[in-house]
């Protein structure tokens, strides 16, 4: 749903999107790495002040211990100036000269003598923070309590720069890494906007290709794929082309043919055979109703109708075809008995009907149809003794509309579609349909998959 605001990510484009996801990854990772940064420096930063404030002060408890110290307290190590020795009452009983006039007593000792802890804490009068051990001593005087502090003016001083500069690290990294993610996205999608504008200029005349990057990439396989696609297209194109050119031609024909025997019969309609003239337009008439027909096959078979199928005895279904009418030659069925297929009854009876008037009309003085399984495939071939096809018309006679001389001769009222239909119908169903070699007459061959039962494997 489109937002109010009228730019919502959906609507982004596909540079905008990626740049902005990678931008907000990168900015995460920085963020995080610079913070474990930051706090693994000042954990290191102060184990060192622990290490040197405990040397400190275990020398300060040595000395508390052999001397029990009153007044001024001697300073060892210059960074940790800030000592002092009270008792556990409050009272204080040394310290050092740079914490006169302040004290450290408000930092709860351990419990345990022995036992020590650390602290960060302000004190008035000193700029910066100040790292504080404090530990509880048994002397023969009774229990101290030992204050070492050392102020982390450098680490305090800086703290502010370096998250400052942390902070810069981050946004100029992110903003380094936004370009750079947003100039390799112009480039790898340059070749897509290319195949855009190409593919924009394509009509439907045009022989167009689209330009394939040079590098090898899943971009280059996309423009690969649409020049197949432009391809395949313009394959679809020039069949329709010439299919429409072929429609025109056999139509116009028997239409002016009736138009033309229409128009002489009523210039002397006192002298016509109207009888003879009604037949010859029903002629005319049926083979205008035959191609319409073939014509909607074809269509239907080419606009991928989704068509019922189950399972069919292949050799019973021949013997109902060749029984339908009386034939011209007798036609012997030798047929395998349960050659099952998975079809549509009604399209594959077409293609054997084809294969039967197109037997008989060359047949001289039998036709024999024969029905066997082979291997994971039913064979069905219909073989007559006619004159048979010429090698080099092997193809052609699949053509649509194509009829050669000896088709025409022996039935001029054919349309030309009755064997491209039935190879139509076999491709849909997985099969095939060709002429093979004989040594008498014409032999078609169809070959359709065998319905077998889940998991049923060939013998």
């Amino acid at each position: 749903m489109k937002s109010r605001g009228g730019w919502t990510p959906a609507q982004w484009s596909a540079r905008t999107r990626v740049t902005v996801a990678a931008t907000l990854v990168v900015a995460l990772l920085l963020t995080i790495g610079v913070t474990v940064f930051y706090f693994a420096l000042r954990r290191t930063v102060q184990g060192q002040l622990h290490d040197r404030g405990l040397i400190v002060a275990d020398g300060l408890v040595e000395y508390v211990r052999a001397n029990d110290p009153r007044g001024a307290l001697p300073i060892r190590d210059p960074d940790f100036s800030l000592l002092e020795v009270m008792t556990p009452r409050g009272e204080l009983l040394a310290a050092s000269d740079a914490l006169r006039g302040r004290s450290l007593a408000g930092l709860p000792p351990p419990t345990e003598p022995g036992d020590h802890r650390s602290y960060i804490t302000e004190l008035p009068g000193v700029p910066a923070d100040v790292y504080v051990i404090v530990e509880r001593v048994r002397t023969p005087d009774g229990p101290r309590i030992v204050y070492v502090g050392a102020p982390i003016a450098v680490y305090s001083m800086s703290q502010g720069f370096f998250i400052g500069a942390l902070v810069v690290v981050v946004v100029l990294g992110t903003a380094l890494a936004s370009s750079i993610v947003a100039a390799a996205v112009r480039r790898a999608l340059r070749p897509v906007r290319v195949m855009s504008t190409e593919l924009a200029q394509i009509t439907g005349g045009d022989h167009g290709r689209v330009t394939v990057p040079a590098q090898q990439d899943e971009v280059s396989e996309l423009a690969q794929s649409v020049n197949l696609t432009l391809y395949r297209l313009e394959e679809v194109l020039a069949r329709q082309r010439a299919f429409v050119a072929d429609v025109s031609h056999e139509l116009r024909s028997p239409i002016a043919g009736l138009r033309a025997q229409m128009e002489v019969a009523l210039q002397a309609p006192e002298d016509e055979d109207w009888p003879a003239v009604a037949r010859a337009a029903l002629a005319d008439a049926d083979r205008l109703h035959g191609i319409v027909s073939d014509l909607l096959i074809l269509a239907k078979l080419g606009s991928g109708v989704k068509t019922e199928k189950r399972p069919l005895d292949l050799g019973s279904l021949a013997r109902e075809v060749a029984d339908r009418r009386p034939r011209r030659v007798p036609v012997e069925i030798d047929a395998q008995e349960d050659v099952i297929v998975r079809v549509a009854p009604e399209q594959i009876a077409r293609v054997l009907t084809n294969l039967l008037d197109n037997a008989e009309r060359h047949a001289r003085s039998w036709v024999r149809v024969t029905v066997a399984a082979d291997g994971a495939e039913a064979m069905l071939e219909v073989l007559d003794d006619g004159a048979g096809i010429a090698r080099e018309d092997w193809g052609r006679v699949f053509h649509r509309f194509l009829r050669l001389e000896e088709g025409r001769r022996r039935d001029r009222g054919g349309t030309g579609l009755g064997l491209p239909i039935s190879r139509d119908i076999c491709d849909a169903h997985g099969g095939t349909l060709v002429i093979a070699p004989s040594d008498v007459g014409a032999r078609l061959v169809m070959r359709l998959p065998l319905d077998r039962p889940s998991g049923a494997t060939p013998a």
